[in-house]
C-alpha cells in the first residue's frame, strides 16, 4: 500500500507524508523510545486538545524527554495541520521520540539530542452503525505489559499482539486481565454495568486513562448514573449485565459477547443505550463546535 501525499509535520516543517524520512538511528525506531497522542477531530473541531496535550506532557515528563514545545506552540501546530487537510473529520497522530543518536546505547544520549517531532492526520473512520446498535465481541488475555501503562509510549508490541488476538478471533477488542482484575482493552478503556451500577477501574499506573474514559465519567456524573471507580474483578467482568469499550476512535461501543459467551442476555443493554444517547447529544452540541 502506498503512503498518501497528505500534509504532515516533521521537526518544524509541513510536507507531504509520502516525502518524509526519519533517520534509522532515531531512538524511536531503535528502542521504541518515545510517546504519542491520538486526537479526534469532528467537523474540524479538535476534541479536548488541551487535555490531550496535557497527557502528552505527562508522558514526556515520565520518560524524561524534554517537551520541545509549549502548549501555545503545540496548539498552533495541531490547528495548522488540521486546517491543511481536505477532510473535516480527522484523527491526529502526534509522536515525540528522544531523537537521533549514535552510537546506539540504551542510556540517554549525552549531550542531549533534539527530540524528533512527527504528526499527521488520517480521515476519522468510525465503526459501522450496526456495531453501536447490535454490539461487538471481545476476548480476554493476560496482561503481559510493563508496569507503567499510564505512559502513552510508542513501544506497543504487547498491545499489538493483544489486538491481533482479537482480530484472529473475529472480535473487536481484547480485554487485559492482571492478578484477577480487569485492567483495560488493548486499545480502549472498559466499563461494566452490574445491577444498574456503572463500574470502571480507578486510574493507576497499570492503565492508560483515555480522554474518552474521562468524558464518560463526566457524563455519568452529570446525569446521575450510579458510578463506582475501583477494582473490577475478572469475576465481575464475566458476570456483568453490560460491558462497554471506549476510545477516541470508537467512542463508546457495547460488548455483547465475551470469549464466545453472551454478556448479560447477549443484547445491547439499557444503560448503554441511555449513555449512547447522552454521548451523541454531547457530540452534536459540543464536539462538533469550535471550543
Amino acid at each position: 500500500m502506498s503512503i498518501p501525499a497528505l500534509t504532515a509535520y516533521l521537526n518544524g516543517q509541513f510536507a507531504p507524508l509520502n516525502e518524509l524520512n526519519i533517520s534509522v538511528m532515531d531512538r524511536g525506531f531503535l528502542f521504541g523510545d518515545g510517546v504519542y497522542e491520538m486526537i479526534p477531530v469532528y467537523s474540524r473541531c479538535i476534541f479536548r486538545l488541551d487535555e490531550h496535550l496535557a497527557r502528552l506532557a505527562r508522558s514526556l515528563a515520565a520518560v524524561q524527554i524534554h517537551n520541545p514545545y509549549d502548549i501555545v506552540q503545540w496548539r498552533a501546530i495541531v490547528q495548522q495541520l488540521v486546517a491543511k487537510q481536505d477532510f473535516a473529520d480527522q484523527s491526529v497522530y502526534l509522536q515525540v521520540t528522544r531523537g537521533v543518536a549514535y552510537p546506539r546505547n540504551h542510556a540517554f544520549p549525552w549531550p542531549e539530542v533534539a527530540a524528533t517531532v512527527f504528526a499527521f492526520c488520517d480521515p476519522l473512520e468510525m465503526p459501522p452503525a450496526s456495531a453501536y446498535q447490535q454490539g461487538v465481541a471481545a476476548v480476554t488475555t493476560r496482561d503481559l505489559r510493563w508496569l507503567r501503562c499510564d505512559i502513552k509510549a510508542i513501544s506497543l508490541l504487547a498491545n499489538v499482539l493483544a489486538k491481533q488476538a482479537a482480530v484472529d478471533a473475529q472480535a473487536a477488542e481484547t480485554i487485559l486481565l492482571r492478578d484477577g482484575k480487569m485492567i483495560e482493552g488493548a486499545a480502549s478503556n472498559i466499563f461494566i454495568v452490574q445491577n444498574g451500577v456503572l463500574y470502571a477501574p480507578q486510574i493507576s499506573e497499570l492503565m492508560l486513562a483515555g480522554i474518552t474514559y474521562d468524558l464518560i465519567i463526566e457524563l455519568a456524573r452529570q446525569h446521575d448514573f450510579a458510578l463506582v471507580l475501583g477494582d473490577v474483578s475478572e469475576a465481575m467482568l464475566r458476570d456483568a449485565d453490560e460491558v462497554w469499550l471506549t476510545s477516541s476512535s470508537k467512542e463508546i461501543l457495547p460488548i455483547v459477547k465475551l470469549d464466545d459467551q453472551p454478556v448479560g442476555n447477549g443484547q445491547v443493554g439499557p444503560i448503554y443505550q441511555k449513555m449512547l444517547q447522552i454521548y451523541q447529544t454531547y457530540k452534536a452540541t459540543v464536539m462538533r463546535r469550535a471550543q
